[in-house]
């Protein structure tokens, strides 16, 4: 049976600093982050001892317990690559135009984005997706890893609400670091996601 896998980081731990700070990062991606993959592949581990046994008594709580995980290995991934120690700005080409449409301007995206992941309650993320069946790019609020999302809908930017991804650099205060996350966002990544989700059948 596959496993999953903590991916590198594309960069050093210290390189989004003054914006991130490395010690956040390392403790981030290696054990934050480290925990979804295993707590993924035990789960996994799990289920196929309950198929064995023809015992699905505890299926519900495995399922939640796997979608949890998944969806905070998923979401992470997609996360370290979102971001760049030369990045920030605004988006071009393609994307930049689909953001006006179907959000008005960058600054109503902007906005947007910034309250989802701020007022998210609890631990969540806010969510940049570009949502198949309506051809929309949506802002999506998700709690935890995994509700409040459109099934099918695929994530292009991603900003962690956990109190881990901040709060040994920004204390209590959410809104400093989302400000933090757009100068270190990977235009170049989100569009090449966009790209992809687009040309997707």
């Amino acid at each position: 049976m596959s496993t999953y896998s903590l991916p590198e980081l594309p960069y050093d731990y210290a390189a989004l600093e003054p914006h991130l700070n490395g010690n956040i990062i390392e403790l981030h991606h290696d054990k934050h982050h480290a925990a979804y993959v295993k707590g993924a592949n035990d789960t996994l581990e799990r289920l196929e001892e309950a198929r064995d046994k023809g015992d699905f008594t505890s299926i519900v709580g495995l399922e939640k317990t796997l979608a949890f995980n998944v969806s905070g290995h998923i979401l992470h991934s997609i996360y370290w690559e979102n971001m760049s120690p030369d990045g920030g700005g605004r988006p071009e080409g393609d994307l930049a135009d689909a953001i006006t449409e179907h959000f008005g301007s960058f600054e109503g995206f902007h906005g947007q984005l910034s309250a989802a992941t701020t007022l998210v309650q609890g631990s969540g993320w806010g969510v940049l997706s570009y949502e198949p069946l309506g051809k929309k790019l949506l802002v999506e609020q998700v709690y935890d890893h995994h509700g409040n999302v459109g099934q099918g809908s695929v994530p292009l930017l991603a900003f962690d609400a956990w109190e881990h991804a901040y709060y040994l650099q920004y204390k209590n205060v959410r809104p400093d670091f989302v400000k933090a996350m757009w100068d270190v966002v990977n235009w170049e990544d989100v569009n090449t996601r966009y790209q992809k989700a687009i040309a997707a059948k």
